[in-house]
């Protein structure tokens, strides 16, 4: 399904008070940006200014979805924002109808929370919630005239810039320099983005996608690497400030271990960590040793690392995921050298992060492509790139939704001959059950399935048909021959699933003005940015028409992971989201397939290891297995929540505390470090 979005962090934000005493801007003037996925180019951005109008059209598709957009802006003679109207629609769909205004002292706004108001005494900027990058240029402005380059923000907190280095980029219009920065405060990473020598935004950049002015486009891969050089440095930064490399043994006292075989808990006990590994699983009672560190569990819990199945992880994923406990994430797909680039940093301990497992994507070329791993134009082709991922220690490929179903069945015999595990989507125009008899081992998403239960002939998942017409479930018949001719197909093949819940309750039960369903138990605790998203419907909900049908239609994904799961189904615990918190939903989410918190947890450490042959030396908490496991309070096989409020983690023998390192991220921690008596 693929639920992230191009984002260039806190870029689209308009000033509520003024003037700044800055240059007004040249007045009627046209600026053209190219946007730029995995190499590809996928859309524009267009400004055109007339006197104190600005009008910008924006527009980009990758993997047949993205937003488009319209924004007119009314300036004031210093260049500042006074009215500001967005429409149109986000990626999955939702309609943008966002406006701001700010007159005789006083901000109004209207987004997808609701509408709001204040009068600033002095400094402040508003933040959009949708909104253009070129929003970028402005508020650098006023920031920059700021004496400390920060500015509290609306509708909370504050905005903070930095300046980072000088760029020499080259385009059609000859060489020229240009000065990247930073933008922190409104979400959990900074923005990145690039002026030129006159204060006009050059380009807005991340390690997977750039936004730059039209005749640059040949500078995207060095825009690229910048966002990861600066990314990088950011994360190395915390992770030397987070990560506890002793030198002595660890004894952890005082805490009951979550056995995953037998699902039980075990009576209190000692966990002496080593180096990389654990050196002893010991009574409570057992005396410690001279030069031992010792950290006292209070009588909590320790589990083991868990697995998110379903990442296409980043660096700002990578950190997140090892505080939220996922101290391992199997890849869905992912730009080749990025992915190993992260991986080797990883391993290296310059970042934190989870171990991971890889997958090549394979994906057909269309005008609906999704940019990601090896775009291919034939069977040939397609067979090539699996001989491709296993030279290079991938452990499986994913089909992906432009494929040529007539390719898949040479292509899984193929994969199948090289030890690689084959997974997907189901390709447009054909269905899951000649996915399952072609020969893939694992189904991904469960709409993915449950498409093929209520689609026409020739109609086209490649776009976001393949999420609308979820909204036709409520008629589905789950007792049907069809249904239950694909379940059977299954059960007989092994075939697995991946469903995916959490993204799903996202996409069907997500309200504008509401909190989604998902993040009521952690939102309180994210950045301003965060927490507006979260009351931001994702799919577009017109009437009570569509606000019923969407409902049903997670309550039929509800029954039909229940049903595959009560027929000997295995499902695989991954979000599609970034894991983290998410991940944590995902789990709680599986009780409503009838599995118990125990079983669960059991599902998403130890059967996970099973699944990808790593049992040997993860999975569960014993001597001599790696050291990946976290510290918990309470007991999650009574309250599966209490996975939520981790005091420690240790990944590979480092130990990291999350209440350390949340605010980094402008989040506030969930609970306490523990107390940890170093060595005389």
């Amino acid at each position: 399904m693929g639920a992230k979005t191009l984002k260039f962090g806190s870029i689209a934000l308009a000033l509520a008070i003024a003037p700044w005493g800055m240059p007004a801007f040249a007045q009627d003037s046209t600026e053209n940006f190219i946007v730029i996925i995995g190499g590809t180019k996928v859309g524009h951005l267009d400004v055109v200014r007339t006197g104190d109008t600005v009008k910008i059209d924006y527009d980009y598709k990758n993997n047949g979805r993205g937003p488009t957009m319209k924004e007119e802006l009314k300036l004031d003679p210093k260049g500042m924002p006074v009215a500001w109207k967005i429409t149109g629609n986000s990626t999955f769909g939702n309609a943008i109808n966002e406006s701001f205004t700010m007159q005789r002292g006083t901000a109004r706004w209207t987004d997808s929370t609701g509408s709001g108001s204040a009068k600033p005494k002095g400094q402040a900027i508003y933040v959009a919630q949708e909104g253009s990058p070129w929003a970028a240029g402005l508020y650098a402005r006023a920031l920059l005239a700021d004496d400390d380059r920060s500015i509290p923000a609306l509708p909370g907190g504050a905005l903070s810039l930095a300046e980072l280095e000088k760029v020499q980029v080259t385009g059609t219009g000859g060489a020229m320099t240009v000065t990247a920065y930073a933008l922190s405060g409104n979400d959990l990473d900074p923005g990145y983005f690039l002026l030129d020598d006159k204060g006009a935004l050059f380009a807005a950049i991340s390690p997977r996608a750039v936004f730059v002015r039209r005749g640059f486009e040949g500078e995207d891969i060095k825009l690229r690497d910048l966002a990861v050089k600066y990314s990088t440095e950011r994360f190395v930064k915390m992770q030397a400030k987070a990560a506890h490399s002793y030198k002595a043994p660890v004894r952890i006292t005082n805490v009951r271990v979550f056995d995953p075989v037998s699902m039980t808990l075990t009576e209190p006990k000692s966990v002496v960590v080593r180096g990389r590994r654990i050196a002893a699983v010991l009574p409570a009672n057992s005396p410690a040793t001279p030069g031992e560190i010792s950290i006292d569990g209070e009588g909590g819990t320790l589990v083991p690392g868990l697995y998110e199945m379903h990442g296409h992880i980043g660096q700002e994923d990578a950190m997140l995921n090892v505080l939220a406990g996922i101290t391992s994430v199997r890849d869905m797909g992912n730009e080749i050298d990025v992915l190993d680039g992260l991986v080797e940093r990883i391993e290296s301990g310059v970042l934190a992060g989870p171990r991971i497992t890889k997958s090549g994507f394979i994906e057909g070329k269309s005008p609906f492509s999704s940019n990601n791993g090896i775009l291919v134009n034939s069977q040939q082709e397609a067979i090539d790139a699996a001989r491709f991922y296993a030279a290079r220690d991938f452990q499986a490929i994913k089909i992906y939704n432009s494929m040529n179903p007539e390719w898949i069945p040479a292509l899984v015999k193929e994969a199948k001959a090289l030890g690689l595990h084959v997974m997907g989507h189901v390709p447009a125009f054909t269905n899951a059950d000649a996915m399952i008899a072609a020969g893939y081992d694992e189904m991904t998403h469960i709409n993915q399935v449950m498409l093929g239960w209520v689609l026409e002939p020739g109609e086209d998942t490649r776009t976001l048909l393949r999420l609308t017409a979820l909204k036709r479930l409520p008629g589905l018949d789950l007792n049907s021959g069809r249904v239950n001719a694909t379940i059977r197909a299954m059960v007989e093949n092994k075939v697995t699933i991946d469903p995916t819940f959490a993204i799903h309750e996202s996409l069907l039960l997500s309200r504008n003005g509401m909190i989604n369903p998902g993040m009521t138990d952690y939102v309180d605790h994210m950045p301003v940015g965060v927490q507006r998203s979260a009351k931001q419907a994702w799919a577009k909900i017109d009437d009570a028409a569509d606000d019923k049908a969407y409902r049903g239609a997670f309550d039929q994904v509800a029954a039909a992971i229940r049903k595959m799961h009560e027929a000997g189904i295995f499902l695989i615990p991954g979000t599609d989201m970034g894991g983290s918190f998410t991940y944590h939903r995902e789990l709680e989410l599986y009780q409503k397939a009838g599995m118990t918190p125990a079983q669960i947890l059991r599902r998403a450490t130890y059967d996970m290891a099973q699944y990808l042959k790593q049992d040997q030396s993860l999975g569960s908490i014993e001597k001599g297995k790696l050291a990946d496991f976290f510290l918990i309070q309470g007991d999650p096989t009574k309250d599966l929540k209490a996975i939520k409020a981790i005091r420690m983690v240790a990944k590979d023998g480092v130990f990291y505390y999350p209440s350390e390192v949340y605010p980094e991220f402008g989040i506030k921690p969930f609970a306490t470090r523990p107390k940890v008596k170093l060595p005389k």
